[in-house]
C-alpha cells in the first residue's frame, strides 16, 4: 500500500464521516474489556475509585509522576494478561497516544493504552516488560518527539527504535508489530511552552530520519506506517486545525489518526491474516 493511496483513502474517509455528520461524541467506543482506556479514566470517577484504587489515591492521570505512570500502566497490563480481551491491541508511546480519544479507536478491537506523556525511546525500552504477559493482536508504536526534543542523537534514537521492535518481537512472536512515523511540528506556528526546542529541530530532518525508520522496519520484518503526510501543509510542517500547540493533537488530529489506523488495518493488517 503507497503512501498516496493511504492519503486519498483518509481523505475520502473523512469527507464521508463529516458527511454523516460523525463527530467524536458520536462514535461507537471502542470496547476495553477489562482495561479503561487513558481519557475515559478522567471522565467516570466512580469507575476510577472502584477498580483503579491508585488513581482515586493520586488524582487526574495528568498529575502523576513518571513512576507513577508505569505503576498505573503496569495495572492496566497486568488486568488484560488476567482476563485476555479477544483481539488485544496496544498503543505503545508518548502523549500522542496516551490522549488518543477511546471513541476514536477502532470498535471491533480491544484496546491497552500504554503511552505515558514526555515518554523517550530509551524509557519505552525500559518499560516494555510492564506488558509482557499480554497477548496482543496487534502493538502500534508511536515513539520519538520526546528524543528530538531532548537533544537525543538520532544514532541513539534509531537503534533504541530498533532495540524496542526486536524486543516486542521476542516478547510477541504472534502479534502484529505496526511502526507509526515521528509526526512534523508546527514550526513557526507552535504555541507550545518549549516552542523555542522544537524550533531546533527542521521538519525536513524528521522527514529524514521517518525513511531510516522505515528501512528499520523493512529489515526487521513489521510493518511501517507513514502518517506524516497526513499531518503536513505546504510548508512541511504540522497543519495547524490538527494541532492544539503545535505539538499535541487536536480532536481533527486524532479523527486523522483514526481514519488512518482504520484504513491500514482493513487494507493490511486484516488482508494478510
Amino acid at each position: 500500500m503507497t503512501n498516496s493511496f493511504l492519503l486519498v483513502s483518509v481523505v475520502l474517509l473523512l469527507f464521508r464521516d463529516y458527511s454523516a455528520g460523525i463527530n467524536l461524541t458520536t462514535r461507537t467506543p471502542a470496547r476495553t474489556s477489562a482495561l479503561v482506556a487513558q481519557s475515559s479514566l478522567l471522565l467516570q470517577p466512580n469507575l476510577v475509585d472502584s477498580a483503579y484504587p491508585l488513581v482515586a489515591q493520586l488524582g487526574p492521570r495528568h498529575q502523576l509522576t513518571y513512576q507513577q505512570w508505569v505503576n498505573l500502566l503496569e495495572q492496566e497490563a497486568q488486568a488484560a494478561a488476567a482476563n485476555p480481551p479477544d483481539r488485544l491491541t496496544i498503543l505503545v508511546g508518548d502523549s500522542l497516544s496516551l490522549w488518543f480519544p477511546s471513541q476514536l479507536l477502532l470498535a471491533e478491537r480491544d484496546w491497552l493504552n500504554q503511552g505515558i506523556s514526555g515518554e523517550t525511546s530509551a524509557g519505552l525500552l525500559r518499560r516494555l516488560d510492564l506488558f509482557r504477559t499480554t497477548k496482543p493482536e496487534t502493538l502500534f508504536v508511536m515513539i520519538g518527539i520526546n528524543d528530538l526534543i531532548r537533544g537525543v542523537s538520532d544514532e541513539t534514537l534509531l537503534a533504541n527504535q530498533r532495540l524496542i521492535i526486536q524486543t516486542l518481537k521476542e516478547q510477541h512472536p504472534q502479534a502484529e508489530i505496526v511502526v507509526q512515523s515521528i509526526l512534523p511540528h508546527g514550526a513557526e506556528q507552535a504555541v507550545w511552552e518549549g516552542r523555542s526546542r522544537l524550533l531546533e529541530i527542521p521538519n525536513s530532518y524528521i522527514r529524514e530520519l521517518n525513511q531510516e525508520l522505515e528501512a528499520i522496519a523493512v529489515q526487521e520484518g513489521v510493518h511501517y506506517l507513514d502518517l506524516h503526510p497526513l499531518f503536513t501543509d505546504t510548508a512541511g510542517n504540522l497543519r495547524p486545525e490538527l494541532s492544539t500547540d503545535g505539538l499535541h493533537l487536536s480532536a481533527q488530529g486524532y479523527l486523522v489518526w483514526s481514519s488512518a489506523l482504520q484504513i491500514f488495518s482493513q487494507t493490511k493488517l486484516e488482508v494478510e491474516e
